[in-house]
């Protein structure tokens, strides 16, 4: 008997990404809402190939925990990486980045954000095509 891969997935899809921060479709589902005590929020992140996630960055920093698939990821001034399934990847606070699927893949990440009393999330503008296929 095969399972198909919803029943095989750890969390629910979740909402649609919010369009005015990703390029192409991505589902979020938070895990864990920030809050003074642990000072984290958690979500698990779907990206459908080609979906991206606009530049931004986190004033308390980030880490990301690649799940399944294959995906991109992009520190501004920096070349992209390739990031898959197994993946860790910890990102300094204030850091300007941006990270979705490849091209050709489905890609799911649990982001974690760390520290967020500093600050949760500061979106930027969008990846552009160019920057997305500018992989060597």
């Amino acid at each position: 008997m095969s399972v198909s891969k919803n029943q095989s997935t750890i969390f629910p899809k979740g909402e649609p990404a919010p369009a005015d921060y990703f390029v192409g479709k991505a589902w979020v589902k938070f895990l864990v809402q920030s809050d003074d005590t642990f000072n984290t929020s958690i979500g698990n992140v779907v990206f459908e190939p080609g979906a991206r996630n606009n530049w931004h960055k986190h004033g308390g920093g980030q880490i990301l925990i690649v799940t399944d698939g294959e995906g991109y990821y992009q520190e501004k001034g920096k070349p992209i990486q390739i990031i898959r399934k197994g993946d860790v990847i910890k990102i300094l606070p204030g850091v300007k980045h941006w990270h979705g699927a490849s091209r050709d893949h489905e890609m799911t990440h649990i982001a974690v954000n760390t520290n967020t009393q500093k600050g949760i999330v500061e979106w930027l503008e969008q990846v552009t095509d160019e920057e997305y296929n500018a992989l060597k």
